[in-house]
């Protein structure tokens, strides 16, 4: 290996080798006492950087576990997972399973869901923009929903979950319900799916009706309307359609060539 690749892996290494401390004395072995320092300041750095995305992408998390959890778990994340990308806002996308690993963390069991719901929203603010075609509804009165998809709004996404999902983002993010009665959902159990879109810019996330993940995530799969409806025997459409739409949910409506066939 060249000095020059053999200097390149010794950043690396300090940079995101774990635990810390070894990737350090790897340093000071290679390096004079200046470059080991330059290095532990990238690495500190590097630290900060971390919990500034996470941060960014899980303020949800951050109240849960708070402020001095929350670095180390970001520290930990930065040198299981590092970033491979230049763009930090990217990185993350690992955590909610990272979480699901830590045996610290398992008398809190629905904070990797938390944290797969903020990833969703996350993404979500940053997906491609997709107009509304309104007019286009005028089809479901007009086709056979054998021959109809409906176009979802950028970034939905439907999250199962066997927690109170959506009362533990509500509570936080709008102070609204109150912990205790969350707390009381946690202990007894409560199942609660959720749906994440965006609505305009703002991403948004609320608790699935009766059926509607069933339905959202046979649409997301490419389904037909009336495919997708019969995985949804429990939803009420005609209760259902008029808030997808109010809310940006439902943007509108696409005939299926006559040679296409739903997954």
């Amino acid at each position: 290996m060249s000095t020059l690749a053999t200097q390149q892996q010794v950043l690396l290494d300090a940079l995101f080798a774990w635990p810390a401390q070894n990737a350090m004395k790897t340093v000071a072995a290679c390096a004079i006492d200046t470059g080991a320092r330059g290095l532990k300041a990238y690495q500190t750095n590097g630290h900060v950087m971390a919990q500034r995305a996470l941060q960014a992408a899980y303020p949800v998390l951050e109240q849960m576990l708070g402020e001095d959890s929350f670095a180390d778990l970001a520290r930990a994340l930065w040198h299981a997972h590092p970033p491979i990308r230049g763009d930090l806002g990217l990185w993350g996308e690992a955590l909610p399973v990272f979480l699901r690993g830590n045996v610290q963390l398992q008398s809190e069991p629905y904070l990797p869901d938390v944290a797969a719901a903020e990833w969703a929203l996350h993404g979500c603010a940053g997906a491609a923009d997709v107009p509304a075609d309104l007019p286009s509804l005028a089809m479901l009165a007009e086709h056979d929903p054998q021959n109809l998809r409906i176009r979802l709004a950028p970034g939905c996404a439907v999250l199962q979950s066997a927690w109170p999902l959506a009362s533990l983002l509500s509570a936080h993010r709008e102070q609204t319900p109150s912990f205790e009665a969350v707390g009381q959902q946690v202990r007894d159990a409560v199942a609660q799916d959720v749906v994440v879109w965006r609505e305009g810019l703002r991403p948004r996330v609320r608790e699935a009706l009766a059926g509607e993940a069933a339905l959202l995530r046979s649409l997301l799969q490419g389904q037909c309307l009336a495919q997708a409806l019969d995985e949804a025997q429990a939803l009420d459409f005609g209760q259902w359609f008029p808030v997808a739409l109010q809310s940006g949910l439902v943007l509108g409506a696409t005939l299926m060539a006559d040679n296409e066939t739903t997954p």
